[in-house]
């Protein structure tokens, strides 16, 4: 067994995607970071939420990630919001930007975690919500914690 960490530890989840998108599919993806960034993410300084993902040349590149700079890296800091490149096989990235431009879709970062000492992404397939869909959404939820609510009680 070597020495790295076994298993995935979530860094941090965009909440507010689940919000405004339908997910289809979901893909995951490795990060190229640089050594204070991967410090950073290590102690929890990320913030996925506004990012989106797009293809440009054949590279896959995430935009509006936030990764804060490492308060004990000097000169080695990079800018908080400069486009990561994300690391997929290239016929994977070529069917994802097929299914951007013929079905009018987003690829967004749904969550950040580590497995197995790498930085991965994990990338969502989305459709955007309309605004009654994002009420219907809140109207099923609170129906369902109301139900459970009531059956939570007559167990009693």
């Amino acid at each position: 067994m070597s020495p790295k960490a076994r298993g995935v530890k979530p860094v941090a989840q965009n909440r507010k995607a689940f919000h405004d998108y339908f997910i289809l599919e979901r893909f995951e993806a490795g990060v190229e970071l640089f050594g204070t960034e991967v410090k950073s993410i290590r102690s929890g300084n990320v913030n996925l939420k506004d990012s989106f993902c797009t293809v440009k040349n054949g590279e896959l590149f995430a935009h509006g990630v936030h990764i804060s700079p490492y308060e004990k890296g000097n000169i080695f800091n990079r800018d908080p919001l400069r486009p990561k490149r994300l690391l997929m096989h290239k016929r994977e990235i070529n069917r994802l930007q097929a299914r951007i431009k013929q079905d009018g879709l987003t690829l967004i970062p749904l969550s950040m975690y580590f497995k197995d000492s790498l930085v991965k992404l994990e990338l969502g397939l989305a459709k955007g919500k309309k605004l009654y869909d994002k009420r219907e959404s809140s109207a099923r939820r609170d129906a369902d914690r109301e139900m459970d609510r009531t059956i939570k009680e007559r167990n009693r």
